[in-house]
């Protein structure tokens, strides 16, 4: 059996789609908000939203610049990724990310 890195998220993009292009091509960047349910101590429904850095390639940077806009929901798979980078006070600073390979649009057109 061969362990991978792999995720897979469903939820609704928190911003605008953000395109950085290069010589050989261009990169789309988005957050994902998903949510999940739990009942507190005193017995209320309580929401938790998680956000999640998406990063997309090629032809899923193309869709994501025509196709996305804020809200949209999108089913994503991918690999899990982690970057370090010295801010401008050369503190280290942590960020992680999801490589996406897959992406399907969900909801309304």
């Amino acid at each position: 059996m061969s362990l991978r890195n792999k995720v897979t998220l469903i939820g609704h993009t928190g911003k605008e789609v953000e395109i950085v292009n290069f010589e050989k091509g261009k990169i789309a960047k988005v957050s994902l908000a998903t949510n999940d349910f739990y009942t507190n101590s005193l017995g209320e429904r309580v929401e938790e939203t998680q956000w999640h850095n998406l990063v997309f390639n090629g032809k899923l940077a193309d869709i994501m610049e025509k196709y996305v806009q804020k809200g949209k929901e999108i089913a994503v798979e991918g690999k899990l990724t982690y970057r370090t980078y010295d801010d401008k006070d050369g503190q280290k600073r942590y960020f992680t990310e999801i490589r996406v390979d897959e992406l399907v649009l969900l909801g309304a057109k």
